[in-house]
């Protein structure tokens, strides 16, 4: 597949999606380039923002198979992975799968849940299986999470643990939208009753998994010169050395940010990896695995504040 069908479809994805979500084109792309780049993508914002009918629409317009988990304070791991389960008619155990076992999992609310069921998912999220009583059972190579979380709400929820942030290739924050927006959004939304669905709004399917594949195979013949990976290096070298972050980004963030990069290249019709790909993806790639010190906290310094002052700090290939 060439770089320039795959940038039509993904511009036809947009053009499909926008027709039901009014603004979030920034997390439209992210969304794209974690599938071309097999990432994960954990969707921060205030309630009401679109979060879990966005993945409806991107999972509709890629004929992907959707699944959601309702995260709860009571919710157990097999709740998402599935159990063995004794059938008396057989006097055999049979595995009962969770919901898991889709293409696009919406993990709604995942900090609502305690850490021992937020881990049930970094098997499945690092491996693309889940293991029970020793036996592993595949999921399927187009897998992809989308998690949410609320950060209003501070009451019954649990942070994610570093080696859970870490299995996401972008954290994206999600605000209101500004006026004009808001007023299409109840122009659009206002006078429907009930949960919006998006086929009703005329979200159409526009890829499939041979897409998907293809699109993929594109991605890792993308040109990544000796100078960019030397720039995502000295970018992500630089979150452990500057006195403000008191944990840096790992070099499993290094490798996928450079994925990620590919992947965003292809979506912009290029067959190469050029700085601006590093530069636009390195807060939504690096923002989750990196931790503030106390005397920047101490300052009222945001994480967000010190990656994009380093952005600006390390010198970029011309």
């Amino acid at each position: 597949m060439i770089v320039g069908d795959v940038k039509q479809t993904a511009d036809r994805i947009r053009a499909e999606i926008g027709k039901a979500v009014i603004g979030q084109t920034a997390t439209v792309d992210l969304m794209l380039v974690a599938l071309l780049a097999g990432g994960h993508v954990l969707l921060e914002g205030p309630p009401g923002t679109a979060k879990t009918f966005l993945a409806q629409c991107f999972a509709r317009t890629l004929k992907l198979d959707f699944g959601r988990v309702q995260f709860t304070p009571d919710l157990m791991p097999a709740d998402i992975v599935g159990a063995n389960l004794f059938n008396f008619q057989t006097s055999t155990f049979t595995f009962n799968p969770g919901p898991v076992f889709c293409e696009l999992l919406l993990a709604d609310e995942i900090n609502r849940t305690p850490p021992k069921t937020q881990a049930a998912l970094l098997e499945a999220m690092q491996e693309r299986r889940v293991t029970l009583d020793g036996a592993s059972h595949v999921l399927s190579d187009r897998f992809m999470v989308l998690a949410t979380q609320n950060p209003l709400e501070q009451q019954g929820t649990y942070p994610l643990p570093e080696a859970q942030l870490d299995r996401f290739l972008f954290k994206q924050v999600l605000g209101y939208p500004d006026r004009e927006e808001e007023r299409a959004i109840i122009a659009a939304h206002g006078l429907r009753s009930g949960q919006a669905d998006p086929a009703a709004m005329g979200v159409e399917q526009v890829a499939d998994a041979d897409w998907i594949r293809g699109a993929g195979e594109t991605v890792a013949a993308v040109r990544l010169s000796d100078e960019v990976v030397d720039y995502v290096l000295n970018l992500v070298r630089s979150t452990r050395e500057t006195a403000d972050l008191s944990g840096g980004a790992s070099p499993r963030g290094a490798a996928m940010l450079a994925l990620a990069a590919r992947a965003r290249a292809v979506l912009d019709g290029r067959d190469y990896v050029i700085p601006d790909d590093v530069k636009a993806l390195a807060l939504p790639a690096l923002r989750h695995r990196v931790i503030l010190s106390p005397a920047a906290e101490i300052e009222g310094r945001q994480v967000d504040q010190v990656l994009t002052a380093l952005v600006e700090q390390v010198e970029a290939p011309r």
